[in-house]
């Protein structure tokens, strides 16, 4: 339609690859054991994305972010290093991200 700006032209800040559903990289960097563990934690309020509580589990996220994670055994803080495309092994896992928790 002429006139309407669809946003297609515009470049985005982060290509779409790189940007991944919250409870999606839970999985795949095995905070999680499946979705639905994953979805329960998240809507529970026991994840924080940049110090703000999610209960959105299709909230994306993508390199840079920081998360604060409640989980049964322990909390932890982590810096999304990059996206996955499938739950891999434990040392792939542990490259989707940087533990700064202290």
């Amino acid at each position: 339609m002429k006139g309407r700006d669809t946003g297609r032209d515009r470049p985005s800040a982060e290509p779409a690859a790189e940007r991944q559903r919250l409870d999606k990289w839970l999985v795949y960097a095995r905070f999680a054991r499946t979705r639905s563990l994953a979805n329960e934690l998240i809507e529970a309020g026991r994840v924080r994305l940049n110090g703000q509580r999610q209960t959105n589990p299709a909230r994306p996220i993508g390199p840079g972010d920081v998360l604060t994670l409640a989980l049964p055994h322990a909390t932890r803080v982590v810096r999304v290093l990059s996206a996955a495309e499938r739950r891999g092994s434990f040392p792939e896992a542990q490259g989707l991200y940087e533990d700064v928790s202290g």
